[in-house]
């Protein structure tokens, strides 16, 4: 095991040597010997601070504790060893040895959702294993903004996962200890978090790694796309289907509003919706995409009439409004999902709809054949990531 000395340990944990020994003295902390502290003594340094900082006293803290009311000895177990302390250098020095722009370097405490620090700032053990990857991406010329996007959408998308798991976890063991009166040993329940901390990782690394063969599927796939189209080999579709994306304003949002069983309900509307009507069509889901769906319709008029069925419906019962995009075009085929240009370019068309649109493309418009619908032009538009203009049409029921 590591350990620290007292200066080292005030350092690592961003506190006064004074403050730690406030802290040992209160029974917070309470090291085999004075001036060797254990990664264990360090997380409960930080968690003071925390408690602290959250305005509960901790001469409040110490009482509970000396009670047996309250037990931070949780924070030894393994499974709280991501509790990270500091390291030893500052933005600035990591800026300095690694050639990383020190303005980058420091989106990586903004993409975990903290405030924006100073250069003098160390960073925490955690973030400094992010480092490697940007510098890396800087060696081989990646566009700052593009390792800036990535790092945000990675924040992004492990907090809210993270934020779930600790509300899954209060619902499930928390709560429940409470209700039932347990110790506050019980009530942490070390063993059950060490067992259940690494299974947890395995899974979201393993849905990871699948997210990614996905992914990077659609990359190979659309390059091979392009260079067979150089080539002048073509799609040898007769009939160019039509790929739909439906995007519902907020609904992530309004979900996480409502509390887990309202979500429930309302993803249970949306599915039966969506499903009905695309079916109903011709029409068939392909994949959910958080506040969206992706749908593939053999023929572009069917898929038309369905979209602007399914706003209506999301309206009337009561969700919020939806704005879609359809294209027609080859697409390719592979593990139950669509790959392709044509993919890509119907999202852009759903990103610039507005609320209760349906947009579609110049090839959807000449190849629907629908009665009741009437296509109105918007002319030629640039779209985020698209070379050129599209030539837009809003549909609509006549």
């Amino acid at each position: 095991m590591t350990w620290y000395a007292r200066e080292e340990a005030a350092e690592r944990a961003a506190v006064e040597p004074s403050y730690l020994v406030r802290l040992v003295d209160l029974g917070i902390v309470a090291p085999e010997h004075l001036d060797r502290f254990s990664p264990g003594d360090l997380r409960r340094v930080l968690m003071a601070k925390s408690l602290e900082d959250a305005g509960i006293p901790l001469e409040g803290v110490a009482a509970a504790i000396q009670r047996g009311a309250l037990s931070l000895d949780f924070l030894d177990a393994p499974s709280f060893e991501r509790f990270a302390a500091l390291a030893a250098e500052t933005f600035q020095q990591v800026s300095d040895r690694t050639g990383i722009p020190l303005e980058l370097l420091m989106v990586i405490r903004e993409a975990i959702g903290m405030a924006q620090p100073s250069p003098d700032d160390r960073l925490r053990e955690d973030e400094m294993a992010i480092v490697p990857f940007i510098e890396l991406q800087i060696a081989e010329g990646f566009r700052p903004v593009a390792i800036e996007r990535l790092l945000r959408v990675q924040g992004d998308g492990t907090r809210r996962i993270a934020e779930q798991e600790a509300a899954w976890w209060n619902s499930e063991v928390i709560g429940p200890a409470m209700a039932a009166g347990k110790g506050s040993e019980e009530i942490a329940n070390v063993d059950l978090a060490d067992r259940s901390a690494p299974l947890a990782e395995q899974a979201v690394l393993a849905m990871y790694h699948a997210q990614q063969a996905r992914a990077w599927t659609a990359n190979i796939i659309e390059g091979f796309e392009v260079v067979m189209a150089k080539a002048g080999i073509h799609s040898r579709l007769e009939r160019l289907p039509a790929i739909c994306f439906l995007d519902i304003t907020g609904y992530t949002r309004l979900t996480q509003e409502r509390g887990d069983d309202a979500a429930a309900d309302l993803s249970a509307t949306l599915a039966r919706l969506v499903q009905r009507t695309s079916l109903q069509h011709g029409g068939k889901p392909i994949k959910w995409l958080g506040d969206g769906v992706m749908f593939y319709f053999r023929d572009p008029g069917p898929g038309v009439r369905a979209a602007l069925e399914m706003v209506d419906g999301l309206a009337a019962a009561g969700l919020p409004p939806a704005h879609v995009g359809l294209h027609a075009g080859p697409v390719l085929f592979q593990e139950g999902d669509y790959f392709g240009q044509t993919v890509n370019l119907t999202a852009r068309i759903a990103d610039y709809a507005r609320q209760g649109e349906v947009l579609v493309s110049q090839e959807v418009a000449d190849a629907s054949k629908e009665q009741g619908i009437t296509f109105g032009a918007i002319g030629p538009v640039e779209l985020k990531g698209v070379s050129g203009t599209v030539h837009l049409l809003r549909a609509q029921l006549t």
